[in-house]
């Protein structure tokens, strides 16, 4: 059976340990280590070990960022009420995946703070989505399928802060789940169209 390549290795290696140790204690040694390759090729494919996380969350995660890029691009494709419920359940997925790899950057305030430069510098961060969803909602709304008066970015912060207070707020609920991700995005979406439809 042939190898994957390098840099495939070194992402599924980050991933895993991201997931199962945390991102602050997931250093570069142990993965190039996990990956097979040596620290020094590692540094080939990827500047510093956020750019590496930062790689992870596009490349091993829910592809949030394409669809809302895509939505944004060509507005009055499928209903908003279709549209809004896909973006709220890769949203959810995102979340719900990437919630355990980040959560130890809070631990660190050193590490945050070189995590937090690292994706200003590569123009990234978990702003994005909620300004590409503000985006994909204001070209609804210049069609006339979201309301004039709607606030936009509140919206798309909703939206998306619902998302992720699900990845959060269900661990120690008496269940232990959270609820059912479909589910979930349909009543977002119903419920947040019903403040900010057209009519």
């Amino acid at each position: 059976m042939q190898q994957k390549p390098a840099r495939v290795r070194v992402l599924d290696a980050a991933h895993e340990l991201m997931l199962t140790v945390g991102l602050a204690r997931a250093t570069t040694k142990e993965i190039a280590r996990a990956a097979g390759c040596s620290e020094a090729a590692l540094y080939k494919y990827f500047a510093s070990k956020e750019e590496l996380f930062i790689q992870v969350l596009h490349e091993r995660l829910p592809r949030l960022t394409p669809l809302l890029r895509s939505l944004a691009a060509e507005p009055g494709r499928g209903t908003p009420e279709e549209n809004l419920t896909e973006i709220a359940r890769q949203a959810a997925l995102f979340y719900e995946q990437s919630f355990p790899i980040a959560a130890s950057l809070y631990a660190e305030i050193q590490l945050k703070r070189r995590h937090d430069q690292a994706m200003r510098e590569m123009g990234s961060g978990p702003h994005m989505p909620i300004e590409e969803l503000d985006a994909y909602l204001r070209a609804e709304q210049a069609l006339g399928r979201i309301g004039a008066g709607a606030d936009t970015f509140a919206a798309a912060s909703l939206l998306l802060g619902a998302c992720a207070q699900r990845a959060f707020a269900y661990d120690a609920s008496p269940s232990g789940e959270r609820p059912p991700v479909d589910d979930f995005a349909g009543r977002l979406a119903r419920t947040l169209l019903a403040g900010i439809a057209g009519g």
